[in-house]
């Protein structure tokens, strides 16, 4: 007797079938197989697979911060507060957030907005980043920003107005984005950013993709990546209140993805809540959602999973019905809030752990602001290839010119050109980087995302890589 599925191709919920993540897409499954071909003893022309599609810092060589995970050990164990191994100023913490704790045990649910010591102290933090009122109420912590962007994001399903709800978000963009809205069900409006300005926000752009998409859809929300991924920039102050005053003017509400804040190399970082709140009235009054995130900047404990997003100025009803929405997931997971909470609040001068810390930040900083340079330099370098300068972020996002035998060629085999570009870099090179058509990028332009996370010897190993494999490729495909 056949039985036949519950669940079919025809029958799913047809969203799912449009979620595309390009960071983990076919060009990472074919190098997780050439992983096991190379374990078997298949020959190939490298030694090792090089991973350059996410930004997993640790995974790519980056050492933890000795604090963060002290206490995290010590939250996790507490019979090592008695151990002297451990320094005082990080036994006082585990203490504080266990003494927050049900039971003190992180293996207790915490309340499902997280822990009020880690509200309070991350409130306490955007106070002082921003000079504007902040409360623990408004911060809610999740398990990522993933997961927060896409709770906020569910916000906007409902069809208010007789016209499907859309959400305008950049590109190139962070395909979490495109994926979260495709799974929602949400339409997705493209803006573009200006390359030849260095990836700069055009409002003008703006205003020509709201007009296009108006007559179809009804824009209720903006995303904006502030570090930009995948391109790195940083917005001007000037350009920001430009972009408050169009989100105004059109009634529309503000994501602004800020988890690359603390990646910046030069640039000075304003907040958008920074900024509306010293533009004032009526600006200062805007519905806002801001998010953070323990995977990236200096922390980038992407395995702990937490982030925090600040919802600021929303209707009474409306913050009540997210808070239930969060209730339904629990909470997330109280290892990765304590570790959060030595983000948004971490070792003072002169507490014992500070020279430490300090310096393990410091080291962070100076290796990212050289791979930056040397990626910028490297990619300019090679015949084809232009990159923009990388002011925050970790990652590269290099244009390459693509011969039209080339293009040929990758249709036959039916890719994409900058698809075909990246496939064959990874057989030949062993270096795994993603197409920029998974980000997004303008028609007839080709691109790719690389991580510049690796240590000096692997990073110099990957840059020598691509070059001699584009100069091998323009011969092949003159």
């Amino acid at each position: 007797m056949r039985l036949d599925k519950c669940v079919t191709v025809d029958n799913v919920n047809q969203n799912l079938l449009r979620v595309r993540y390009a960071v983990r897409g076919p060009i990472l499954e074919r190098a997780e197989q050439i992983e096991r071909e190379l374990e078997k003893g298949v020959a190939k022309p490298f030694e090792c697979v090089v991973r350059a599609n996410i930004g997993d810092c640790h995974a790519l060589g980056q050492k933890p911060i000795t604090f963060i995970r002290q206490v995290v050990a010590l939250a996790a164990c507490p019979q090592l507060l008695a151990s002297p191994d451990f320094p005082e100023d990080a036994k006082r913490r585990a203490r504080d957030l266990l003494d927050d704790c049900i039971e003190s045990s992180v293996g207790a649910y915490s309340p499902s907005a997280g822990l009020a010591l880690v509200r309070a102290d991350a409130a306490a933090y955007m106070r002082a980043r921003d000079g504007a009122p902040a409360s623990p109420e408004d911060v809610y912590l999740g398990s990522g920003a993933s997961d927060l962007i896409k709770a906020v994001l569910t916000m906007f399903v409902e069809n208010v107005s007789g016209k499907p709800p859309a959400v305008m978000i950049p590109i190139p963009q962070y395909p979490l984005f495109s994926g979260t809205l495709a799974e929602l069900g949400l339409v997705q409006v493209d803006y573009y950013l200006d390359e030849e300005r260095g990836w700069a926000l055009d409002v003008g752009e703006l205003e020509r993709s709201l007009r296009g998409a108006s007559a179809g859809c009804h824009v209720r929300a903006l995303v904006i990546i502030n570090p930009g991924n995948p391109t790195g920039q940083v917005l001007t102050r000037q350009n920001m209140e430009e972009i408050v005053k169009f989100a105004y003017e059109h009634g529309l509400f503000l994501l602004a993805d800020e988890v690359y804040q603390e990646n910046i190399i030069s640039k000075p970082f304003h907040s958008f809540k920074k900024v509306m709140h010293e533009m004032g009235p009526p600006y200062s009054q805007m519905e806002l959602a801001s998010f953070m995130t323990l995977s990236k900047g200096w922390a980038a404990e992407c395995g702990l999973r937490a982030g925090l997003v600040e919802l600021v100025r929303l209707q009474a009803g409306v913050a009540a019905a997210f808070r239930s929405a969060r209730a339904v997931m629990q909470c997330p997971t109280v290892l990765g809030q304590c570790a959060l909470h030595c983000v948004v609040r971490p070792p003072r001068a002169g507490e014992p752990s500070h020279e430490q810390f300090a310096r393990e930040r410091r080291g962070v900083h100076r290796a990212l602001t050289e791979r930056a340079a040397a990626a910028h330099s490297t990619f300019n370098s090679i015949p084809g290839y232009s990159c923009n300068s990388i002011d925050g972020s970790m990652f590269a996002f290099p244009r390459i010119e693509l011969p039209e035998s080339a293009q040929r060629a990758a249709r036959d085999c039916g890719l994409l050109p900058d698809e075909f570009y990246c496939l064959r870099l990874l057989e030949e090179t062993g270096v795994c980087v993603i197409p920029g058509s998974g980000f997004g990028q303008r028609p007839g332009t080709w691109h790719f995302r690389t991580t510049i996370l690796h240590t000096r010897d692997q990073f110099q190993h990957m840059m020598d890589s691509i070059r001699r494999f584009h100069l091998q490729f323009l011969q092949q495909y003159p």
